[in-house]
């Protein structure tokens, strides 16, 4: 195998499943600030022009995080990051769909359409005025989620997962474009504490 990767925090996802599940696969990156990711040879891998991309061992070629990280759950060995049981599996995807769409998605576009605009407006479809809307969206939705960790260690329970892993990296990402997260929702604050613990842990390691 091979992935595909850059900055951002789409990459940043995988790379810490990856860390999570103690692994490493060769990379190779790819120049998002030049444009690279949308044109040849790099879309014949994957012609949505995102990243990351993970080759696969037969030549074919795998897109989209969720996707990604489900396929190196199975094939890699240790625990599993998204759930032993199908109860825990599907549980785990309920998560991370409700994350992805509520927070994730609102929270990207809006930096696409704002900060990221000089960089983004020529390469896909932007909304300016939509950017603080969505913005807001982000962090009604996290203020939701918030309520909803009352008494969990992790997003879906006691269990570590993909969940908890997107929700990180999308909300870290935030943080550094101007979209930090509510002191207010203490329920996330006290969970991201627990989750920069646990990557310093295996950063030691």
């Amino acid at each position: 195998m091979k992935l595909y990767t850059s900055m951002g925090p789409n990459p940043a996802v995988v790379a810490m499943f990856l860390a999570e599940k103690g692994a490493e696969i060769p990379t190779e990156k790819v120049d998002l600030m030049a444009g690279e990711n949308r044109q040849p040879p790099y879309v014949a891998k994957n012609p949505a022009g995102q990243l990351p991309c993970l080759e696969l061992d037969d030549g074919s070629h795998l897109a989209e995080i969720t996707a990604i990280c489900e396929y190196l759950d199975e094939k890699l060995p240790g625990p599993s990051l998204i759930g032993a049981t199908p109860e825990e599996r599907a549980a785990t995807r309920m998560w991370v769909r409700r994350i992805d769409l509520n927070i994730c998605e609102p929270m990207a576009n809006g930096f696409r359409f704002a900060e990221g605009l000089p960089l983004f407006q020529s390469r896909l479809r932007t909304i300016p005025h939509a950017a603080g809307d969505l913005k807001e969206l982000a962090q009604e939705k996290i203020t939701w989620l918030d309520g909803l960790m009352t008494g969990k260690t992790w997003v879906a329970g006691e269990r570590f997962t993909l969940a908890d892993i997107l929700l990180f990296c999308f909300l870290q990402f935030g943080a550094s474009v101007g979209q930090p997260i509510n002191p207010d929702n203490t329920n996330i604050v006290a969970w991201l504490e627990r989750v920069k613990a646990r990557v310093a842990e295996k950063a030691s390691a």
